[in-house]
């Protein structure tokens, strides 16, 4: 057990009996999985719980994420709010911040003595005398590519920024972009940004007093270089979330691309040949040594101040991390969702899934790659709550589109974001 959490442990939480309430407890779960299949395999799973359970009903509202900031405080304030939601860790403290939450550090202690989360999933969450939600699953940033592709340009995977622009502009030919990287103000945008960020030493967004640190001149270059790769990219990628960039990988529109996983576009849509399907970490600034990468431990958060209700959504939250269901919740998306957990991660519902077992490779290369997962605000042992402003408000992406669309120089577009940064902390 992590001393950190005993460190905030209140007492141990009891097991529940199946026939636990007087009447059917219904509970609500919020999370922003929007595509039909995730949705469907996460209905599955709540379909088989409701029926183990016959006192408890859950029941699903996917949300999107361009809503979630703004609309989960409104709806609790309103007394509408959903009993779990799930987090990443720069939106739990707007949650946190207007009192929705309640510590959950026995509750994860308990869990943790069972199952054994993996450390930094549950210091993401763990600050102010707390931890504020239970880690579920985690993921990590790679650069995705076709290794027949690379090998009919004669190229090498790329591991250098040197050695990645050299390539994007060799593929840049007849009509296919040799990669494409987001510019629109977005999470997607902010998350591929970072990536390049901790890639050329820009790891830090604050000071260890708590001031910010974004305007320096390991920023400027990285945003200066990833600049120069959205030119290479296609022209609408200033308006592009997730999906396009998948799509344009899939399609072979794009040579490559940095995304957490395309296995099941690539599968269905774009050839499925497993042998051909390349992964690996995205490539570092010049002089640097190690390959970061963004890497998110995705939470759920505990939100019903009603015993009943909260005692039913820790009793989904078991079921949901033991082994034989945690693989069934992973592989609603093989290949981006990756345990948090020892026994999940060598569960066989999770590596028995048929698409975990045919990109099995690419699925380790993914969480060798996690490794080595940052994520902006969370990097320096402490957490600062206005990162969760910032991030809501996409400054980061904001501040790659004031060079790529307003035609700023990056050292101005940085020094600006500073200023929007502290701007929202306020």
């Amino acid at each position: 057990m992590k001393k950190r959490i005993l460190g905030l442990l209140a007492g141990a939480s009891m097991l529940m009996p199946l026939s636990a309430f007087a009447a059917p407890v219904e509970i609500t779960l919020w999370h922003m999985e929007q595509p039909p299949h995730r949705v469907a395999r996460i209905q599955e799973i709540i379909d088989a719980f409701n029926t183990a359970h016959p006192d408890i009903v859950v029941k699903q509202e996917p949300q999107n994420w361009g809503e979630v900031y703004a609309k989960a405080p409104a709806a609790l304030s309103a007394g509408a709010g959903p009993d779990m939601l799930f987090a990443i860790p720069d939106f739990t403290p707007i949650l946190k911040n207007i009192g929705a939450l309640t510590s959950v550090a026995d509750f994860v202690a308990e869990l943790d003595k069972k199952h054994d989360f993996v450390d930094s999933t549950v210091q993401s969450y763990s600050y102010d005398g707390g931890v504020w939600a239970v880690p579920l699953y985690n993921m990590a940033m790679s650069l995705w590519y076709r290794k027949s592709v690379l090998d009919g340009a004669g190229l090498k995977v790329p591991e250098t920024w040197a050695d990645w622009k050299a390539a994007a502009e060799k593929l840049s030919v007849d009509g296919t972009y040799g990669i494409g990287v987001p510019a629109n103000k977005q999470l997607y945008t902010d998350q591929t940004i970072y990536s390049v960020m901790v890639n050329g030493g820009a790891t830090e967004i604050y000071n260890e007093d708590g001031t910010l640190r974004f305007n320096n001149p390991q920023t400027v270059a990285a945003l200066d270089y990833y600049a120069q790769l959205q030119k290479l990219s296609p022209p609408d990628s200033t308006s592009w979330t997730w999906g396009e960039a998948e799509a344009c990988f899939v399609s072979k529109s794009c040579g490559m691309i940095m995304q957490f996983s395309v296995i099941s576009s690539y599968d269905t849509q774009g050839g499925g040949d497993p042998a051909d399907l390349g992964v690996a970490p995205i490539p570092h600034a010049d002089g640097e040594k190690d390959h970061n990468t963004i890497a998110y431990a995705n939470a759920v958060m505990l939100l019903s101040k009603d015993e009943a209700k909260r005692k039913a959504s820790e009793e989904f939250i078991r079921y949901l991390l033991e082994p034989e269901t945690y693989g069934k919740f992973l592989n609603m998306e093989p290949g981006l969702f990756m345990p948090v957990t020892a026994d999940g991660a060598k569960a066989e519902s999770f590596w028995g899934d048929p698409m975990a077992t045919k990109y099995k490779a690419q699925i380790e290369q993914i969480i060798a790659n996690s490794q080595n997962g940052r994520l902006f605000g969370f990097t320096s042992g402490r957490t600062f709550p206005s990162i969760a402003a910032i991030s809501a408000q996409n400054v980061i992406a904001e501040t790659l589109q004031s060079i790529v669309v307003g035609g700023k120089s990056a050292a101005d577009a940085v020094a600006g974001g500073q200023d929007r940064m502290v701007e929202v902390s306020k």
